[in-house]
């Protein structure tokens, strides 16, 4: 099975924002594509818990590379942390708020480099008593030291993620990214780590969501409530996508869907999907399949971190039938990991598979290219339609739109003006 790291550059920077690279590198070399979206996607079922287990949080151009991970949330970019800068690669995550990394000493984090707060000059811990410890869910001050300021523990909280959880101190410092240097940044310093870490970041991650200590939150506006992605596809060697912080710079061709907001997942990015064609043909779905819910968290997210789309039971059967209807595999369909619209290849024509396409509020129709809809095997003439159904033992009610969906794609994220946009970039 592939092991897919994703490095971030840093790229050349305009005046008013930053711009950082995104890359896939696949190491050891997959013989197969489609093994390697198999297994990233076993993280998926965690990964959709952690979406709908989301609850009400308490109360110029900067641009960074953006490259694979070996596990869902799985691009990264490379920021640096203290004075002097300590260099991590944190994972791209759109439906997290907290920036977390793994510090020394740690014997229980994940193989790799750690942030060591001892060695650097502007690392400050943040105590029991700070205006961000409830933000982080951290746990409250002894009351018998309540009142003596300087013998407050520092912030402590657990968090689960995946098939782990983490135990973590709250500390602020010095973010870089890019050329950009954000000061006095909240975040976590993992100290432990319980069960496997194997879809834990490897280094840590960069919350990138709607909540009070997410990056836009901390930055104020400084990015002016705006930031892009383009992800580079499983195939590409190259640090060649990136993460755009900022109005700047972005996409004047970019076409526009209404960001809805969820109070009870404040920090997901949510749109209206109003239906899906396969080829020419609507997917005929049963009313209200797409229908926003804040109440149920029923709807569609936009998230960078789930590898392979899921749409509910409903929409999946139907989005399924008609794409077999129109592929007509002689040898029928088979089964292969998530994915259960398999088939042979030879059988079917070159161009026989048809585009799918999904369509928004606002008029955006997004068409998948072949390399998002279809995920090929190089071992076998195989083919796989490259999304699946919501899993039933997880928040059923939710379709996220995935990042295997969205590689070579800039979605531009404007939260200061409710919308979500999508402009198509070859960034492999």
């Amino acid at each position: 099975m592939a092991a897919i790291t994703i490095l971030l550059l840093l790229a050349a920077t305009a005046a008013s924002a930053a711009d950082l690279s995104v890359y896939h590198n696949v190491h050891p070399p997959s013989p197969s594509p489609l093994e390697s979206i198999i297994s990233l996607a076993r993280a998926d079922d965690a990964r959709l818990l952690f979406l709908s287990s989301k609850a009400t949080a308490s109360p110029g151009v900067t641009s960074a590379p953006v490259a694979s991970g070996q596990a869902p949330p799985s691009y990264v970019v490379r920021a640096g942390l203290g004075t002097p800068v300590q260099q991590t690669l944190l994972a791209l995550d759109t439906s997290a708020d907290a920036t977390w990394a793994h510090c020394a000493p740690c014997d229980t984090c994940p193989a790799g480099s750690r942030f060591i707060p001892a060695s650097s000059s502007s690392y400050a811990s943040l105590p029991c008593a700070s205006d961000w410890c409830p933000l982080f869910n951290g746990q409250p001050c002894p009351s018998n030291e309540a009142a003596n300021a300087a013998s407050l523990p520092a912030c402590a909280f657990s968090k689960p993620f995946a098939d782990a959880s983490f135990q973590a101190s709250l500390g602020s410092d010095t973010l870089r990214l890019g050329k950009d240097a954000v000061a006095n940044f909240a975040f976590g310093c993992v100290g432990a780590v319980t069960g496997p870490t194997t879809n834990l970041p490897k280094q840590g991650l960069l919350g990138l969501g709607r909540g009070p200590m997410s990056l836009l939150s901390q930055t104020g506006s400084r990015y002016s409530g705006v930031f892009s992605y383009c992800l580079p596809s499983y195939k590409s060697y190259y640090f060649s996508g990136s993460l755009r912080l900022g109005a700047a710079g972005q996409p004047r061709n970019a076409r526009y869907t209404p960001l809805l907001s969820n109070a009870h997942r404040p920090s997901l990015y949510y749109v209206n999907v109003t239906g899906l064609s396969v080829g020419r043909a609507w997917v005929k779905v049963p009313a209200g399949a797409f229908a926003f819910d804040p109440a149920t968290g029923a709807g569609t997210v936009v998230d960078s971190g789930t590898v392979i789309t899921r749409w509910t039971a409903p929409v999946y059967a139907a989005l399924r039938e008609e794409f077999r209807r129109q592929v007509g595999a002689p040898s029928g369909y088979t089964s292969l990991g998530a994915f259960d619209t398999c088939f042979n290849t030879d059988e079917v024509a070159a161009g026989g598979a048809p585009a799918v396409t999904l369509h928004m509020d606002g008029g955006v129709d997004l068409t998948l290219p072949m390399e998002n809809t279809l995920i090929h095997s190089s071992a076998t003439p195989l083919a796989c339609l490259a999304m699946a159904e919501a899993p039933q033992n997880v928040n059923s009610v939710v379709n996220v739109i995935a990042n295997l969906q969205q590689q070579n794609v800039r979605v531009v994220v404007d939260v200061a003006n409710s919308r979500v946009g999508f402009a198509r970039e070859p960034c492999n």
